[in-house]
């Protein structure tokens, strides 16, 4: 599915989609701003200038390997400098990165290959004790289309990255109508799908977010959770602020001291958290002797916000809070600077554009009445129109007229406020990452004893969700131990494997005889745990 031609001359006629590509958008700024600093890591440090000669070194190496206009390559790299350098390369060829979390291993990775049929995939050497070049090495077994390895660090048996390099010369631009490069998303079925976003919409979107935010050359952006979100790539994040000619410092470690290590030498801005994350550096704080001056905004998004948790943040980091609500596939709401406090701690915000269409639904697909529950479905000129591939899931996923259905239950207000419920789809939200609970069960179905088994989502007040693994079972010597460990051996990622173990006589059913996991998460919650 695409836009239609009227829709999309449409969002042409009004200025949303301005005919420009995300290659150029780092040469601009290059020529505005050629000696201010663009982009900082542990061991890099580049004007604009370097920067974009790099990109064009990169592109004519990646050329010299086959590499052209709409091929996929495979990116999955943790926040270095060498995941922007490769993402603009590639753009300037007109072909097409694929983001991919370091978290994910076998399973992720070679369903993402099958779905995308890469030429080439890029990885670090190792990252957190984990080889990935182990792991390439046993993708090009099992995805023919992977023709090159390129490792940042050492390359072993593969390519080093550093290397692939070359004089510059030009490349045509690709059309910007275009699918620049694929986010992931999860759902239903546990594994990614694949989510296109075209050269058009994507810079709306990071323009029009960067003119909410404020952002202007003097901003300095904070990359803390993992660079290939959508939150912290372009919502305004890395792309936002490299129009606006700003500085973006990427943090490689996890620890929050040293987050507010960077904030204090970098003089950082702003940043993106999750509440998780946001919760972890407010205990930080009160023991941190760093000054964090320069910080005069955090953007929290990627779960729900508690209040208690909300109002503690401008106190705590002395910086204004900016709740943010969106999706991977598009939609986008943010509180504004000039937002009333009770706004910006009570809701999600508004939509980005003006060009944003809502409806929030019942059960029978009703619209509700302004302030009511239900689900939120959206279409507008940043959020796509189907997955890539989707096949099947694309009809239950979208309307026939090209709404997204969210699967979030929300409220609208009158002021167009949105407030997230919950979520209706089968989905824990831990920390952020979004675990199907239908895939690891289908995992755990499969390990000897385990005759049925729920996956629930228990409250957390650091995570948002802990995940529950709930089994009937006649082995009662199953441990939490040897189940993550099985799962492990499967290859899923580390962040789906269940916090929790509860070993239950049976599962409680609804009146319709489906597991009943609302009374079975009340259940455990108010229990002791029995692993």
């Amino acid at each position: 599915m695409a836009w239609s031609d009227e829709i999309a001359d449409h969002y042409r006629k009004n200025g949303l989609w301005r005919g420009e590509v995300l290659g150029a958008l780092l040469r601009r700024s290059a020529q505005l701003h050629p000696d201010r600093d663009a982009l900082v890591d542990a061991s890099v440090r580049s004007t604009y200038a370097q920067l974009d000669k790099l990109v064009d070194r990169r592109a004519a190496g990646l050329a010299g390997y086959g590499i052209t206009t709409g091929d996929r390559v495979v990116v999955q790299l943790p926040n270095v400098a060498e995941f922007v350098v490769v993402c603009f390369a590639l753009w300037r060829l007109g072909a097409c990165p694929v983001f991919c979390l370091p978290s994910y291993r076998s399973v992720e990775v070679s369903h993402l290959c099958r779905l995308a049929q890469p030429v080439a995939y890029v990885i670090p050497d190792v990252h957190l004790g984990f080889d990935y070049r182990v792991l390439a090495t046993a993708i090009r077994r099992q995805c023919r289309s992977v023709r090159h390895v390129f490792v940042v660090g050492d390359a072993g048996e593969h390519t080093a990255i550093a290397d692939v390099v070359a004089t510059p010369r030009k490349f045509p631009d690709p059309d910007p109508t275009d699918v620049a490069f694929f986010l992931l998303s999860g759902g239903t079925t546990g594994l990614p799908k694949l989510i296109p976003r075209t050269h058009d919409d994507y810079l709306y979107q990071v323009n029009a977010s960067a003119q909410i935010c404020q952002l202007t050359p003097d901003s300095v952006y904070l990359v803390v959770l993992p660079i290939e979100f959508n939150f912290p790539w372009g919502c305004p994040g890395v792309l936002g602020t490299f129009t606006a000619g700003g500085t973006v410092v990427l943090a490689s470690a996890s620890a929050t001291d040293d987050h507010l290590a960077l904030i204090e030498q970098q003089r950082v801005t702003f940043t993106s958290l999750v509440p998780s994350v946001a919760c972890l550096w407010l205990e930080e704080v009160h023991y941190s002797t760093r000054d964090l001056s320069s910080l005069t905004m955090l953007q929290v998004g990627g779960a729900p916000l508690h209040h208690d948790l909300a109002v503690q943040i401008t106190p705590a980091l002395g910086c204004a809070l900016q709740q943010v609500y969106g999706m991977a596939e598009g939609l986008l709401c943010f509180t504004r600077l000039d937002d009333p406090p009770h706004t910006v701690l009570s809701t999600q915000g508004r939509p980005l554009s003006p060009a944003d269409e809502i409806m929030v639904i019942d059960t029978h697909g009703q619209e509700v009445p302004v302030g009511d529950v239900g689900e939120l479905l959206t279409r507008g000129p940043y959020t796509t129109r189907g997955y890539y591939r989707g096949g099947e899931h694309n009809t239950t996923a979208f309307t026939p007229d090209g709404y997204y259905r969210t699967g979030d239950l929300v409220r609208i207000l009158a002021d167009g406020a949105v407030v997230v419920q919950g979520r209706r789809k089968d989905t824990i939200i831990r920390g952020g990452d979004k675990i199907c609970a239908a895939e690891v069960e289908n995992y755990l179905l499969g390990y000897p004893g385990v005759r049925q088994v729920a996956i629930v989502g228990l409250p957390d007040p650091v995570l948002g969700q802990r995940s529950c693994a709930c089994v009937v079972t006649d082995d009662t010597s199953i441990s939490l131990v040897q189940l993550r460990s099985a799962l492990q051996q499967r290859g899923i990622a580390d962040y789906k494997l269940p916090d929790r173990l509860e070993i239950v006589a049976e599962l409680p059913l609804t009146a319709l005889g489906k597991v009943d996991k609302e009374r079975l998460a009340t259940e455990i919650t108010t229990a002791v745990p029995s692993r």
